[in-house]
């Protein structure tokens, strides 16, 4: 399923019609947050997501909307995925696996239902059925690399370390230079102790990507560790 195009351009006006200028923002921030579904960004590529006041606000606008879209259209299954999204964003994994449940009952080869409902499992450390739905995900979309990063996540979860590997390399074959990726299987060498190797790895993300925050702090994190491997 391809992602909503963002418009190159989005202008919102202060006019007397408050309704549309809000209806235009609105417009804008609920496609803002489809492309999340549908790219997986943030979490789906292993980072957890950090909501300040404003992004929350976001997230409850969007929740407000979809969940009126599916009271209208309960047919309409992208919109249900959107919703259960939402309803992971706030917390309620529950609600979550109901939509994406709904939407495999329609549609058993629905991309974003498993890739969806696996980040939902991994937030839950559920990493069987996370790898359950994501080794779905890439027969469907073989070619897609986060179905592939997330099979790697989920075997680090299971300490399938090979398996996991695996997985990350096939990712960076279909994208390579991702930072994420490269900061993904730098976390498979730190789970196995291999720290020398995890410290050359996030170096290599961050060679990509300066500001790779995730690096940063996993650097910080095995200065220490790496010092102590050395004495030994």
């Amino acid at each position: 399923m391809e992602a909503a195009k963002a418009p190159q351009e989005v202008e919102v006006r202060t006019t007397k019609k408050k309704p549309k200028t809000f209806k235009k923002l609105t417009s804008f921030l609920l496609l803002f947050f489809t492309l999340v579904v549908s790219v997986g960004i943030g979490y789906a590529l292993g980072h957890f997501y950090f909501w300040n006041d404003v992004d929350m606000k976001r997230v409850n606008e969007q929740f407000t909307y979809y969940k009126e879209e599916v009271r209208k259209d309960p047919s309409n299954l992208q919109n249900r995925i959107v919703l259960g999204y939402t309803y992971f964003l706030k917390g309620d994994n529950e609600k979550a696996i109901k939509e994406f449940d709904y939407v495999l009952e329609q549609d058993k080869n629905y991309y974003d239902a498993h890739y969806n409902l696996g980040l939902v499992f991994l937030d839950e450390e559920r990493y069987n059925e996370a790898l359950i739905e994501f080794e779905k995900t890439v027969n469907i979309a073989p070619k897609d690399y986060k179905g592939h990063v997330q099979m790697g996540i989920a075997y680090r979860g299971l300490e399938e370390y090979d398996k996991a590997t695996k997985a990350l390399e096939q990712a960076n074959k279909l994208a390579p230079t991702n930072s994420d990726i490269i900061y993904q299987i730098g976390m498979v060498a730190e789970a196995k102790g291999e720290y020398s190797d995890a410290i050359a790895i996030y170096k290599d993300a961050l060679a990509y990507d300066p500001l790779y925050q995730d690096a940063v702090d996993a650097l910080d994190r095995l200065k220490d560790k790496d010092t102590k491997a050395e004495g030994e």
